[in-house]
C-alpha cells in the first residue's frame, strides 16, 4: 500500500507550494497580469503552469515541520517578494497614469472620468488614453515575458528560506512613490507650460474686454490647444516609454542583485 511519509509531504510542500505562493502573489499584483480583465482563477492556473514548469529546475526547498511557526513566515515572506516584484512595474505603469491626470486637470477634463477595467479604479479620459497605449507597447516589446524572466530569476538570487530583501531595499521600494509624481509631472511639463500660457492669454483677454465671456470661449479653446499639443508631442512618446521601463527593469535587476 503506497503511504505518504510527513517528510515526503513537507519536501513537496518546500519544492512546489513556497515557490506557488511567490508566483501567485506576483501575478495577482503585477500589471497586465493582476488586471481585473484576467480573473483570479485564470491567474492562479497560470501560477499552477509556471510552478509545474520552474519548480523541478529550482533548488530543492527548505523542510519544516507541518502547520509550524515558520511555514506560516516563510509564506508571508514569499508573498512579500512577490509583491515588492510586481509593485515595481505598478509604479512604472502609474507614472503615465499620473501624466494623464495633470494634463486633465489642466485641460478642463477632471471630470471626465470613466472606470479603468484594469484597476477597477475611476481614471480621467487622457490617463485611461495613456494606460492603454503603455500597455500595447509593452506587450509588444515582450515586456511581460520580461517579467516572468524577473520573477523566475528571483528563486536564484533569493531561494526560498535563505534571504529576502533588506530593510533598505524596501526604502527603495516605498522611494518609488515620489520618483512616479516626479516623473509624471517631468512627462506633462511641456503641455502645462502651453496650457498655462494659453490660461494667461485668457485672463489678459478678460481684463481688456470684460464684456467677454471667458469661461465660454476659454474652456473649448484650452481643450482644443491642449488636444492639439499631446497630438504635437506623441512623437515623443515612444522614447519615454522606453527609458522609463528601462529604469523599471534595471531597478528591479539591481534590487536582485
Amino acid at each position: 500500500m503506497f503511504e505518504l511519509t510527513e517528510a515526503q509531504i513537507m519536501q513537496f510542500i518546500g519544492s512546489y507550494f513556497f515557490p506557488l505562493v511567490r508566483i501567485t502573489a506576483f501575478l495577482l499584483a503585477a500589471p497586465i497580469f493582476g488586471t481585473q480583465v484576467l480573473t483570479a482563477r485564470v491567474r492562479v492556473v497560470l501560477g499552477f503552469m509556471i510552478t509545474i514548469i520552474i519548480a523541478p529546475l529550482l533548488p530543492a526547498g527548505p523542510q519544516y515541520e507541518a502547520l509550524s511557526l515558520s511555514v506560516l513566515l516563510l509564506v508571508a515572506q514569499q508573498i512579500l517578494i512577490g509583491v515588492a516584484l510586481a509593485f515595481i512595474f505598478q509604479v512604472v505603469f502609474q507614472i503615465f497614469v499620473m501624466t494623464g491626470q495633470y494634463i486633465a486637470m489642466s485641460m478642463g477634463l477632471g471630470f471626465a472620468a470613466m472606470n479603468d477595467p484594469a484597476s477597477g479604479l475611476s481614471v480621467t479620459i487622457i490617463s485611461q488614453f495613456y494606460l492603454l497605449t503603455t500597455t500595447l507597447l509593452f506587450i509588444s516589446i515582450n515586456g511581460h515575458l520580461v517579467l516572468l524572466q524577473i520573477l523566475v530569476d528571483s528563486f536564484t538570487v533569493m531561494p526560498i528560506g535563505v534571504s529576502s530583501f533588506s530593510t533598505e531595499d524596501f526604502a527603495k521600494i516605498i522611494g518609488l512613490g515620489s520618483w512616479m509624481f516626479a516623473s509624471g509631472l517631468t512627462i506633462a511639463l511641456p503641455i502645462l507650460t502651453s496650457l498655462l500660457l494659453v490660461n494667461i492669454a485668457f485672463g489678459v483677454m478678460s481684463r481688456s474686454a470684460p464684456q467677454i465671456n471667458v469661461f465660454v470661449v476659454g474652456f473649448p479653446m484650452t481643450l482644443i490647444f491642449g488636444l492639439f499639443v499631446m497630438w504635437l508631442g506623441f512623437d515623443a512618446f515612444l522614447p519615454i516609454f522606453r527609458e522609463y521601463t528601462s529604469q523599471g527593469f534595471i531597478f528591479a535587476q539591481e534590487l536582485l542583485k
